[in-house]
C-alpha cells in the first residue's frame, strides 16, 4: 500500500538521499512535472533543480531537521526549461523527512543517517522475522499517511473502510471510528450532486477493485457529516495480494476553493464574450456614426425659434427625463436629440439609433430587446439588442409612431422598470437607458384612434420639443446655405461658389415643404452643376407657382359660383403676399408671382381691402 500511495500520489514525489545529493525515487507526478521518467531523474542531483534558492532550500533542510516539520512557498523549481514556484510542507519520521505540497509542486522524502531504500525493498520473509524492521515500517506508513495534505483511505473487497488518515477526516467530518469497519459509500458518496441516488454498482472507487484498474474522477462531491457536499476530485487504485484483489485506497481532495474559481473564471469569461460582442456592435455603430452624412449635432441659425428651443435643449439635457421631438420630415429632429445626448453625462457612450419605419413587424421585438439562439428561425447566434446596447447611454426611436401596437406594451415596461427579456429566453435584464423620441405625425390622433397606446404616449411626452419648419425659421436660410455649401464642396474638394442676394430671393420666397433636407438636396444638385463661382436659383419661383397652381387646382377642381370665385382671388392675393413678405414690385414680388402688372394688383388689393403692411 506505501508503495501504491507513493506511486500514485496526487502531488510529485520525490525521495531523495541529503549526503550524496542525489534523487533515489520518484513518483508518476514527478515524472509529469519534470518531463523526464524515473529512471532519468536517478541521474539528476537535487540542487539542479533548485539553481536560484540553494541558500533557501538549505535554510529550510535545517528547519526541518531542528523542528521536525516545515513549510515554505518561497522555493522555486527549474522544470522542463521552465522557473516554477513550489510550497514544500514538510514532516520529520524515523530518520527521514516527508516534504509535500499541493497544486503540482513537489514532495520531498529525505533520508538522514542510512539509505530507506534499503529498507523500502525489505521483503515480506524479513518483516515476519524481524520485528522491530515490521514496527518501523508501519510507522513510516501511518506517518505517511499523516502527513499527506490529501485525504486518503482504504476499503476492502466489500466496501467497508479499513483506514482513514488525518486529512480525510478533516475535508470530510467524520472521525476514524465512525468510518472503520463500515461501508463508507453508503456515509459519504449515496448521493449525487443533483440530489439523486448513487448506486453502488455504478461507483468508481467499488469497480477499482472488481476490474484492477485505477478510476480518476475530478467531478464528484462527498458528503460530510453535516449533510454539507464537498466537491472533490479523487482516484481509486485497487489493491492486490497474491494476484487476488483485496481492496482500494482512494486518495482524494477539496476542490471546493478550485470550483469557485472556476465559476468565477466562466462568469469572467461569459462577462468578456458579452463585453466584447457589444464593444464590437458599439464599434459598428460608431462606423455608422463616422460614415453617416451628419452635421454633428450643430444647430444652424439665429432665429427666435432656433433660440428658444435651444434653450429648451440647455434645460432638459442635463436630466434623464424622456424627450418627445415633433416636427416636420426634414427638420433635423435627429440632430436635436444629438444635441441633447452630447450635452447629457451619457455622452460618454454613443447614441443608439433605431429608425422605427425601417424595422419589419415581425422583427421588432428582437431588434429591441435581441434573442438568444435558436429563438426563432434564422436566430443562428445570441443578439445583442438595442436597448440592452444603450444601456447607460441614449437610445433615439425615430418615427416612433409606427411601433407597433403589441410592442408598445413591452417598450412602456421598459420606460417604467428598465427591465426586460430577450426573444426565447426566461431571464430579466436591467438596464438604464434615457429615451428619446421623434415622430412626424399627431401622436394624439393616433390615440384617439387606438393606434397608439396613451400611458405610453405620456412615459415618451415628459419634456416635448418641437422642430419648426423651415418656412417658419427663413430668417436662418442664409447661414444654411453658407453651411450646406461649405459641407458640399469639402465633399467634392471644389472651391465654395457665391450666392447674390437675388438669388438669395428666391429661396426665401420658396415655400419649402422637403424643409432643411430639401434645401440641402438642392444646394448639392446646384453646386454640381453649376458651371462658375455662382448659383442659380431662378427655377425655384416657377417651382413655387406650379406647387401654388397644383394646390389651387387639386382644392377647385370644381366650377365655382361668381362669390367663390372672388373669395378664392382673394385667397390667392394673400398667400401671393405672404410669399412674397408685402413686397409688390419688382423683381420676387406679388406682381411677379401673380404675372400682374403692379398697378393692376394694387386696385385689387384696394377692392377686397387688403393691406400689404400686414404682411411684411
Amino acid at each position: 500500500m506505501l508503495e501504491q500511495l507513493f506511486l500514485n500520489a496526487p502531488t510529485a514525489m520525490l525521495l531523495i538521499n541529503p549526503i550524496t545529493n542525489r534523487i533515489l525515487i520518484a513518483n508518476k507526478q514527478a515524472e509529469i512535472l519534470f518531463s523526464l521518467d524515473r529512471t532519468a531523474l536517478t541521474q539528476y542531483t537535487v540542487t539542479q533543480f533548485f539553481p536560484d534558492c540553494l541558500d533557501k532550500l538549505h535554510d529550510f533542510t535545517q528547519q526541518v531537521i531542528s523542528e521536525g516539520s516545515a513549510w515554505s512557498s518561497e522555493l522555486t523549481i527549474q522544470a522542463a526549461n521552465k522557473v516554477v514556484s513550489i510550497g514544500i510542507n514538510a514532516s520529520q519520521f524515523a530518520n527521514n523527512i516527508l516534504l509535500s505540497c499541493e497544486d503540482g509542486s513537489i514532495t520531498f522524502e529525505r533520508h538522514f543517517k542510512s539509505r530507506i531504500e534499503s529498507n523500502y525493498r525489505l521483503g515480506l520473509s524479513q518483516w515476519n522475522t524481524d520485528e522491530t524492521v515490521f514496527e518501523q515500517i508501519e510507522r513510516q506508513n501511518q506517518l505517511l499517511l499523516t502527513a499527506v495534505g490529501d485525504g486518503i483511505y482504504g476499503v476492502d473487497c466489500e466496501g467497508k473502510t479499513t483506514f482513514v488518515n488525518a486529512a480525510a477526516e478533516a475535508i470530510i467530518g467524520w472521525k476514524k471510528e465512525q468510518l472503520m469497519g463500515k461501508k463508507i459509500h453508503d456515509i459519504i458518496h449515496h448521493t449525487h450532486v443533483n440530489g439523486s441516488h448513487y448506486h453502488v454498482h455504478k461507483c468508481p472507487i467499488y469497480a477499482a477493485f472488481n476490474d484492477g484498474a485505477i478510476h480518476s474522477v475530478d467531478n464528484e462531491v462527498f458528503w460530510s457529516q453535516q449533510g454539507k457536499a464537498i466537491p472533490v476530485e479523487y482516484t481509486s487504485t485497487p489493491l492486490t495480494e497474491n494476484g487476488t484483489l483485496i481492496g482500494a485506497v482512494v486518495i482524494f481532495r477539496d476542490i471546493t476553493k478550485r470550483k469557485r474559481t472556476q465559476d468565477k473564471l466562466l462568469k469572467a469569461l461569459k462577462e468578456v464574450d458579452a463585453l466584447k460582442h457589444r464593444l464590437e456592435m458599439e464599434n459598428a455603430y460608431l462606423q455608422e456614426e463616422i460614415n453617416a452624412d451628419f452635421n454633428h449635432q450643430y444647430l444652424i441659425g439665429n432665429s427666435h425659434k432656433i433660440k428658444h428651443m435651444m434653450s429648451q435643449i440647455a434645460l432638459v439635457a442635463p436630466t434623464d427625463a424622456n424627450v418627445l421631438i415633433t416636427g416636420e420630415s426634414g427638420t433635423g429632429k435627429e440632430l436635436i436629440a444629438r444635441a441633447i445626448h452630447e450635452a447629457s453625462q451619457r455622452n460618454v457612450r454613443p447614441l443608439i439609433r433605431v429608425n422605427c419605419a425601417a424595422i419589419p413587424a415581425e422583427l421588432f421585438e428582437s431588434e429591441f430587446f435581441g434573442h438568444v439562439k435558436g429563438a426563432f428561425s434564422g436566430a443562428s447566434s445570441d443578439r445583442v439588442g438595442r436597448f440592452e446596447l444603450a444601456d447607460g447611454a441614449t437610445i433615439f426611436l425615430d418615427e416612433v409612431g409606427e411601433i407597433p401596437l403589441q410592442l408598445q406594451g413591452k417598450l412602456l415596461r421598459v420606460l417604467q422598470e428598465q427591465q426586460f427579456e430577450r426573444v426565447g429566453e426566461s431571464l430579466t435584464r436591467n438596464v438604464n437607458v434615457r429615451v428619446i423620441a421623434a415622430t412626424n405625425q399627431d401622436l394624439n390622433k393616433l390615440v384617439a384612434t387606438n393606434k397608439f397606446r396613451e400611458d405610453l404616449y405620456f412615459r415618451l411626452n415628459v419634456f416635448p420639443i418641437n422642430s419648426p419648419p423651415l418656412r417658419e425659421r427663413i430668417d436662418d436660410l442664409p447661414l444654411l446655405v453658407k453651411h450646406f455649401i461649405d459641407k458640399v464642396c469639402v465633399r467634392l474638394n471644389q472651391p465654395a461658389p457665391q450666392v447674390s442676394m437675388a438669388q438669395m430671393q428666391h429661396l426665401i420666397n420658396y415655400k419649402w415643404p422637403g424643409n432643411i433636407r430639401e434645401l440641402e438636396n438642392i444646394i448639392e444638385r446646384q453646386v454640381i452643376l453649376s458651371k462658375s463661382n455662382k448659383l442659380n436659383f431662378e427655377f425655384m419661383n416657377k417651382a413655387s407657382v406650379i406647387h401654388l397652381k397644383e394646390q389651387l387646382h387639386t382644392k377647385h377642381s370644381n366650377v365655382l359660383n361668381a362669390q367663390q370665385h372672388k373669395q378664392l382671388e382673394r385667397n390667392n392675393l394673400i398667400q401671393a403676399l405672404k410669399d412674397c413678405r408685402g413686397k409688390i414690385y419688382g423683381e420676387g414680388g406679388a406682381a411677379e408671382l401673380l404675372g400682374l402688372k403692379p398697378t393692376t394688383l394694387s386696385s385689387k388689393l384696394k377692392k377686397y381691402t387688403i393691406h400689404r403692411q400686414d404682411f411684411i
